[in-house]
């Protein structure tokens, strides 16, 4: 299958005679510098706060235990249902 423009003529021409063309030929060089920026970033600026991050637990057990006790108590509630609806309306469901 052959894609066309407007006039007829194949896409990838209409591309050469394009500013398309001229991005197509610059990106790789665009996207090495950036990522050299990334990699200068990473190591400088978020390398202390990836640090601090790895020295954390992942889950915060003093809290969870709190919410648990609270629970238990009767001083919140759990509403499965509701729940239910923000994880759905969260991963694109409607809700």
């Amino acid at each position: 299958m052959r894609v066309t423009g407007q006039n007829g003529q194949a896409v990838d021409k209409l591309a050469e005679k394009s500013d398309i063309g001229k991005i197509r030929e610059a990106a790789p060089a665009v996207l090495g510098a950036a990522t050299a920026i990334d990699a200068a970033l990473e190591s400088s600026t978020l390398q202390p706060a990836k640090a601090v991050l790895a020295e954390m637990p992942e889950i915060d057990q003093a809290k969870v235990d709190m919410l648990r006790e609270a629970l238990a108590r009767g001083e919140i509630t759990f509403d499965a249902g509701r729940l239910a609806k923000l994880i759905q309306r969260f991963h694109g469901g409607r809700g």
